[in-house]
């Protein structure tokens, strides 16, 4: 058994002594400005040890003043060539870095930091592939939730975060013919509870939807899981050779269908016009088409890709062509699209 401590004069007066230095070290601190110097970064606390940083909170981004133009390929954050390619090609830097990740994986703190200070907002598509949502919305997997929910809000930095994207696409596993719309909302919910009851600030909850046109003939309000779970909706629909010869016929019928149960921001979450004699022109008219839409921004997705359902290989890139390049700049600044972010 240990001996008890007895404390004797001088150990008081010692212990006052640190009490008052520890005040005055405070009130230092205070002065000048939370421990944040010219640069913004962190002070250093007695002894040269990192003052914890706070948790990034994402509210000053859920309704942008600008419009912000993206990015999207299947490479992960760290791969930073197509942001390198984009910004020639577009002749600016990309807002948002899309990726995408699949459940299960883990989450990448570096390099989702490795972007944002670069300029670029990440945005993770989460893609459950084969774990059917009613496990997700059951609870089966929530260790993983949970984990997730840690990694995100460690990286102290802002993500978008857009969870089984495409719902209403029959061609997912997670869509029409595969699982109900209320697994969905359920499964949604559920992802986004655990990351509350865990105390994430850093995340904006993107609802992405295909738009509605005659491979998704879904209707997209029983998939909505409600404004207290959403804060942007993330459309995303392509020009190409089925579907989308222009923005009205394209993304008016379902931006209309969405505004009568919803009135979050709207970000065109993936797009793109597929090679052919008409792509200038269809740049010149999805830009124009996105402003007077209204939407925060548009994300590019700068590949060539299979179009949905079919092998036919289509050529989705800003460069395809020196009218569709020329376009893309051109259009862009002319509407506005390019919104850098500060760093909250």
């Amino acid at each position: 058994m240990a001996r008890p401590v007895r404390f004797g004069r001088p150990l008081v007066a010692s212990v006052v002594l640190a009490v008052l230095l520890a005040v005055a070290a405070a009130l230092l601190l205070a002065r000048n400005g939370g421990g944040k110097g010219a640069s913004g970064d962190a002070g250093k606390a007695a002894g040269g040890a990192s003052a914890p940083a706070a948790r990034f909170d994402v509210s000053s981004l859920l309704r942008p003043s600008g419009r912000m133009l993206g990015v999207v390929d299947d490479k992960t954050p760290w791969q930073y060539g197509i942001v390198k390619t984009f910004t020639e090609q577009a002749g600016r830097a990309p807002d948002i870095r899309q990726y995408y990740s699949s459940w299960g994986d883990d989450f990448d703190p570096e390099g989702n930091a490795f972007l944002w200070s670069r300029g670029q907002l990440p945005m993770l598509s989460l893609v459950p592939s084969t774990t059917p949502l009613a496990d997700i919305a059951g609870g089966y997997d929530d260790a993983y939730i949970r984990q997730l929910a840690r990694q995100v809000a460690a990286y102290r930095g802002p993500l978008a975060l857009s969870f089984a994207g495409e719902m209403n696409g029959p061609w997912n596993s997670w869509g029409p013919g595969h699982a109900r719309p209320a697994d969905f909302v359920a499964a949604w919910r559920h992802v986004h509870d655990v990351f509350r009851s865990a105390g994430v600030t850093n995340v904006v909850w993107v609802w992405s939807p295909h738009v509605v046109d005659t491979g998704t003939t879904a209707r997209l309000r029983p998939y909505y899981p409600g404004d207290a779970y959403v804060d942007w909706v993330g459309v995303i629909g392509y020009y190409g050779p089925i579907d989308g010869t222009a923005f009205s016929s394209l993304f008016t019928p379902t931006l209309r269908e969405i505004a009568r149960f919803s009135g979050k921001p709207v970000l065109i979450a993936e797009t793109g016009v597929a090679e052919s004699s008409r792509k200038p022109d269809q740049v010149r008219d999805l830009f124009r088409g996105a402003e007077r839409a209204g939407v925060i921004g548009l994300v590019w997705y700068d590949q060539r890709k299979s179009w949905p359902g079919s092998r036919q290989l289509m050529d989705w890139r800003i460069d395809t062509s020196v009218g569709a390049g020329a376009a893309f700049r051109v259009e862009a600044a002319r509407h506005g699209f390019g919104h850098p972010f500060g760093k909250g």
